[in-house]
């Protein structure tokens, strides 16, 4: 599938999308809370189907309604826990379903074998091995890879885990520590990145009124008795968040090509990736905040200086705002971009340097050159979704009569199905019949 993006100039408002990171913990919390929950402006990326297909798989039901959906999980067999046949859980191209869903899985008695597809199949679970035996789970995977096969239950103990490759391995153990009625244990954790999706996770546990550990100062997560009064009467109401990650690189589009407002968007999130505020304020970006509403317009853009350690996912957006910043950007943290869909760090720099945008590669730093201009031409989105909306954006103001091809474009349906949807409505030039097949 190949999209082909011409420059353009944005106008008019559109909704942020709804978050997946949010979205895919109100699936877990629904799924152990027992309970009837309504989820208000659920997601609909191929991540979020995959958290459904998940609860499907173990017996909850699940109905759809107009911005809604509706999970009973009374019935689920994993929290009934009831010894039955091997069971297949499909966890597609999610990196957050497997690291999340694993140790919820190995709640149960049940033999369960977790596949994926794509680029999860190559990206490292050797974590797995190592703590889940810790837990009495046995296991086994292939060299620390997808397919796995877990068989529990798993036991919370005292242990201590490294939370320098993702904080998501940490919030499956949230997770599966709050549904098993853990107490008096602790999870300590070194080296920990991305602290603010924590912050989403046990955000996700207190709404749902699921035991909650006391944070202390990241490093250790203590679970002590257990309240039964804060148990949420059936049923449960959650509204899915609307996205930071997927409204970057909108906000970043209104900052080089257009007048624009985004609405839904909470200044207050704990999601990481609103730091892309931070970003397009040092670089001099055109910006209004209100409350659920952000506006932002073309300007003189600067280059700036940035830390994406603990927001990853804001590298594609910022190297697309960065190719229009005059002088040289500096960001910081591409060692957590090797094991993405793609190792992003070479990525960007391969992809981008097709539109002749130089990126220099040193450890930890990436140093994007800027203010010379976009050139039109071929990419690919290395089946990278991210990827694609970074080139998509960064297509918007290329030098004129040029544009841009994206091949795999249909990437974007694993976070933002709806990417190029809305910058059409906004006014974006972007054409080829087939890409309404993404839809």
């Amino acid at each position: 599938m190949e999209a082909i993006i011409s420059p353009s100039t944005l106008k008019g408002t559109i909704l942020a999308p709804a978050s997946k990171s949010s979205m895919q913990r109100a699936c877990a919390a629904a799924l152990i809370s027992r309970k009837k929950t309504y989820i208000l402006n659920p997601g609909h990326s191929n991540d979020d189907q995959v958290a459904q297909s998940v609860l499907k798989a173990l017996n909850c039901k699940l109905e759809t309604g107009k911005n809604l959906l509706i999970v009973d999980s009374t019935e689920n067999s994993l929290t009934n826990n009831s010894i039955g046949s091997p069971l297949t859980v499909q966890c597609g191209e999610s990196g957050l379903g497997i690291r999340m869903f694993a140790p919820l899985l190995a709640l149960s008695s049940r033999k369960i074998h977790i596949q994926g597809s794509g680029s999860l199949l190559s990206r490292p679970m050797d974590f797995f091995d190592e703590i889940l035996p810790v837990l009495e789970v046995r296991i086994s995977s292939n060299k620390g890879k997808l397919p796995i096969s877990i068989e529990g239950p798993l036991v919370p103990k005292n242990i201590e885990i490294d939370g320098s490759l993702s904080s998501q391995f940490l919030t499956g153990l949230l997770f599966a520590y709050s549904a098993s009625g853990a107490e008096n244990v602790s999870i300590n954790v070194k080296n920990l990145k991305s602290a603010p999706y924590i912050d989403l996770t046990l955000k996700v546990l207190e709404e749902f009124g699921l035991a909650l550990p006391e944070n202390k100062n990241y490093q250790e997560f203590r679970f002590g008795k257990q309240n039964p009064d804060l148990k949420k009467t059936n049923p449960i109401q959650y509204t899915v968040e609307a996205d930071w990650s997927g409204s970057a690189f909108l906000l970043v589009a209104g900052a080089i090509a257009g007048n624009i407002e985004v609405e839904g968007l909470d200044p207050q999130s704990t999601q990481a990736d609103k730091k892309i505020l931070k970003a397009l304020h040092d670089a001099g970006a055109d910006l209004k905040i209100s409350n659920q509403s952000i506006r932002i317009q073309t300007s003189e853009l600067e280059a700036f200086q940035f830390d994406a350690t603990d927001c990853p996912d804001l590298f594609p957006p910022l190297v697309a705002l960065a190719s229009y910043c005059s002088g040289n950007s500096l960001i910081r943290g591409v060692t957590r971009l090797a094991h993405k869909e793609s190792n992003r760090g070479l990525t960007l720099q391969e992809e981008f340097g097709k539109l002749g945008v130089k990126i220099e590669l040193s450890d930890d730093l990436m140093i994007v050159h800027g203010g010379l201009g976009v050139d039109g031409g071929q990419v690919h989105s290395r089946h990278d979704h991210r990827i694609a909306m970074a080139c998509a954006v960064a297509a918007l103001k290329v030098k004129a009569g040029s544009e841009v091809r994206i091949e795999d474009a249909e990437a974007i349906n694993k976070s933002y199905p709806d990417f190029y949807e809305h910058l059409k409505l906004l006014g974006a030039g972007i054409r080829d019949q087939q890409i309404k097949t993404l839809y």
